[in-house]
């Protein structure tokens, strides 16, 4: 049985959902190729993106508009037989499929290399669609480097990933680059509803939406989403089954939660979050819920023009929510880092304004610094011109000495003992100082902090 992903598979450019722009430039260079004798004017493409955003898709649809009998032509017939022979790669020569995965190697690459001179076997080009390219060798890279920069006239080159920044520059530099983008929401349930009615399976409302979410911005994830949706349903697409598939909680419960927090009731949240568990709930689907439901009621307290305090007040809580969801990643209890953190936010509207704090108080006064005291290390980082936060106090009257200052520079000359008596201490004490400016400055800045230590 054929899946919804393959039936539903785009056949051409103007089929590709959410890639306007990359279909757009594809659609210009297939007309351009039409008017110049068939000749496209390059031949090496690089498609880039996530998974199941219409890569591989639209490489085969470029195989098939440049080998249509009509072509080339961004609109294939699909009756010819490049054009049969293109829904099948391969049962045709010349449409080479090649997964790079496993055929990573150098010697895969230089086989490759080897292959590509050969002229195509019935059709125009000879279409070489390489896929997760990324995962092919530096040795495998350096190999294809001269034959994407010069390709023989009949071969063209279609290079998808889904890690752009793992291939080499070399090789950016000689291919054209589409990026292949994530598809909206809107656009995927348009989709998956247009599936429902050709296929005639009923929907319920918000059912196709929970879907195209589940998705995450992949056509392919959200039909086989879908696909696994209606079998459950027994061939309908019912929210309630949905919403099981996936391991999303109840829209009430997640409401529930919502309101609680906004109204700062502890008791409640914590018993939602028992609910939860007794549910076997997926904590971080329930996460996501919980986040995309706070940021509605955000856009909504936005529009309706409430005051700018209450707008910040709420997207403070926004982010605190945003930044535990890593936490609930890594952690191996979830229940309880889920009910830590709606806690902590559903008290933040609670908690009394700054400003309101500081008009209903008083301001601090200002308080005398307490006496801390002066070591010789400061005192000699101050001689030497580094500024230390305090000012030493002066020494006590009765301790206090004089100094004349130091006498004009003169050239030094050693003082002359007087040979019939040795020098008093004292006076020794005083050549000294008067020899040396920089002891007497110490002197001067210690000697308040001497007097202290000895009366303590």
């Amino acid at each position: 049985m054929t899946t919804l992903a393959l039936k539903y598979r785009p056949r051409l450019l103007a089929d590709l959902v959410g890639q306007e722009v990359g279909a757009k430039a594809l659609n210009n260079a297939l007309l351009r190729a039409k008017a110049s004798d068939g000749r496209i004017s390059h031949q090496a493409f690089l498609f880039a993106g996530v998974r199941g955003t219409g890569k591989t898709s639209t490489a085969r649809i470029l195989a098939r508009a440049l080998n249509c009998a009509q072509g080339p032509t961004p609109t294939p017939c699909g009756v010819c037989d490049p054009c049969k022979a293109s829904e099948q790669p391969d049962q045709n020569l010349d449409i080479v499929e090649i997964d790079a995965a496993s055929r990573a190697s150098v010697e895969d690459a230089r086989a490759l290399r080897e292959q590509v001179h050969t002229r195509p076997a019935f059709c125009r080009y000879r279409v070489y669609i390489i896929d997760e390219v990324h995962m092919l060798s530096r040795q495998a890279f350096d190999a294809l480097l001269k034959i994407l920069e010069e390709p023989p006239p009949h071969a063209v080159f279609v290079l998808a990933t889904t890690e752009f920044q793992d291939v080499p520059d070399t090789i950016k530099s000689r291919v054209q680059i589409f990026p292949f983008r994530l598809i909206p929401v809107g656009l995927i349930e348009k989709r998956l509803q247009h599936v429902c009615d050709s296929e005639g399976i009923p929907a319920e409302p918000g059912s196709l939406r929970l879907v195209a979410e589940a998705g995450q911005g992949s056509m392919r994830d959200a039909l086989t989403t879908l696909d696994r949706v209606i079998s459950a349903g027994d061939g309908k697409v019912l929210e309630s089954m949905v919403r099981e598939q996936l391991g999303i909680v109840p829209a009430v419960r997640v409401k529930g939660v919502l309101e609680s927090m906004l109204a700062g009731d502890a008791p409640s949240i914590i018993d939602h979050c028992d609910a939860l568990a007794s549910l076997g709930a997926d904590w971080a689907n329930f996460w996501r819920e919980l986040i995309l439901a706070f940021r509605d009621h955000l856009e909504s307290v936005t529009r309706s023009g409430a005051p700018p305090h209450e707008a910040l007040r709420f997207s403070r809580m926004l982010s605190l929510l945003l930044q535990r969801e890593r936490d609930l990643r890594d952690s191996s209890l979830p229940q309880v880092v889920v009910e830590l953190a709606l806690l902590t936010v559903a008290q933040l509207p609670h908690l009394t304004p700054l400003d309101d704090l500081l008009r209903s108080g008083q301001t601090p006064s200002s308080v005398p610094a307490a006496k801390t005291p002066v070591s010789v290390a400061a005192n000699s980082q101050a001689i030497q011109g580094q500024p230390h936060p305090y000012v030493p106090p002066a020494p006590p009257p009765h301790k206090a000495q004089t100094f004349s200052p130091p006498p004009k520079p003169a050239p030094p000359t050693l003082p002359q003992k007087p040979p019939s008596a040795a020098p008093s201490p004292e006076k020794e004490k005083d050549e000294l100082i008067r020899q040396e400016p920089l002891l007497k400055r110490l002197l001067e800045d210690t000697s308040g902090e001497i007097v202290e230590i000895r009366k303590t």
